[in-house]
């Protein structure tokens, strides 16, 4: 695919401006600049619903090569508001390709920047922080796009739950077609003896990607997903052997609502948080939430278990964080650490079978290092089987 002559420009709110050549969509966007430090899965990328109302830029070379296979995508489409890359590739050569990342992204309503500097644009980001940012294929002013930059409103504060969660309950797969069956010879689940039952799991969508359903469903359960609104009257009514919460975009304290019905729930089910799931356990028990300075997003952070002392390297989205001394406050024992950083990477309760990690452990993009938690779920729900 010949390459476009169009600009497209990425302004800050601070007034820095990056110009590159325009692919995708004819649009204009404002969001939450972030990086993401992967080096494949840009499609999964692109689709995760935690990532909307932000603008990414991959540090990868180049994106595109591959095109974008729909059995990949993580969601109904993007989500993300701009993508910013070194290059695209001008051919898109794999036999499970249906379109190029230019056409996809184009269809979705979404504006690309390619030819920038995005090594200038990380490092930016990780010593000024996150910047609120427009991206731009459209003929604007520099002056227009910096003052819609200043404009966005930001994620703290900000429900973003409600624009991505699901819009009524259903059954994932019921006809069992997206995943391998959960007792193949050499899985971690046969180490100790092949489970032969199936356990019904109600799993909370706050902006869920397609590949965790995946992995619940080829680890023993039978996944029920409700909408994030739902009541613990609602769930209670489908009689579940456990929970599950799922990822998802924007401010963890700005949706009270979860905060509420996850409260109750963990006072009847085994209990299993990844990404924001973790974050609402944090707030139902009464500890807090701050926002980092940029972030963890790639397939490559590692993680140390304290309990183990095990080092996992795992795949990361998030933009928020849980205090460790109000987890400890609250009654929580601090399970997993980021060695980066130190921050808080995983949880339970003293005394509740509940557990979460602020990490993706279905990956897709990633390492496989922390699958086993799937395994772990399991067991829980096993052992506290009515």
């Amino acid at each position: 695919m010949a390459k476009t002559t169009q600009t497209g420009i990425i302004a800050f709110e601070d007034g820095t401006i990056f110009r590159g050549r325009a692919f995708g969509a004819q649009a204009t966007n404002v969001g939450e600049a972030c990086f993401n430090t992967s080096m494949t899965g840009y499609q999964e990328i692109l689709t995760d619903p935690s990532y909307f109302s932000q603008i990414v830029t991959m540090t990868a070379v180049q994106i595109g090569n591959y095109g974008i296979c729909p059995d990949d995508v993580e969601s109904d489409g993007p989500k993300v508001k701009g993508f910013i890359v070194h290059e695209v590739s001008p051919v898109s050569s794999n036999w499970r390709s249906n379109t190029s990342i230019q056409d996809y992204l184009a269809a979705a309503g979404i504006p690309g920047i390619e030819g920038v500097d995005t090594r200038a644009i990380t490092k930016k980001l990780r010593v000024s922080g996150a910047l609120k940012a427009c991206i731009s294929t459209e003929n604007i002013s520099d002056q227009d796009a910096v003052q819609r930059a200043k404009d966005f409103g930001g994620l703290v504060g900000v429900d973003f739950v409600k624009e991505v969660t699901a819009k009524e309950a259903y059954q994932w797969d019921p006809e069992g077609l997206q995943s391998t069956p959960f007792t193949v010879p050499g899985t971690q689940l046969l180490s100790d003896a092949a489970p032969t039952k199936r356990y019904k799991v109600a799993a909370m969508d706050f902006g869920a990607k397609f590949s965790i359903y995946r992995k619940l469903q080829h680890h023993g359960f039978d996944v029920q997903v409700f909408p994030a609104n739902t009541t613990a009257d609602e769930i209670k009514a489908f009689d579940p052997d456990g929970v599950f919460l799922s990822n998802g975009p924007g401010d963890p304290g700005a949706v009270d609502y979860a905060h509420k019905t996850v409260k109750e729930l963990i006072e009847h089910y085994p209990t299993f948080g990844i990404c924001l799931g973790h974050q609402i356990i944090t707030h139902a028990i009464g500890a807090k939430t701050f926002k980092l300075k940029f972030g963890h997003r790639g397939g490559n952070q590692p993680v140390k278990n304290l309990e183990t002392g095990k080092v996992s390297i795992t795949a990361q989205n998030h933009g928020f964080a849980s205090t460790r001394e109000e987890l400890e406050k609250a009654g929580a024992i601090v399970t997993e650490i980021n060695l980066n950083d130190d921050t808080v990477e995983g949880l339970r309760l003293k005394d509740k079978p509940v557990f979460s990690v602020q990490y993706h452990p279905e990956a897709a993009p990633g390492p496989n290092d922390a699958d086993a938690l799937f395994v772990d779920f399991y067991k829980l729900v096993a052992a506290n089987a009515k």
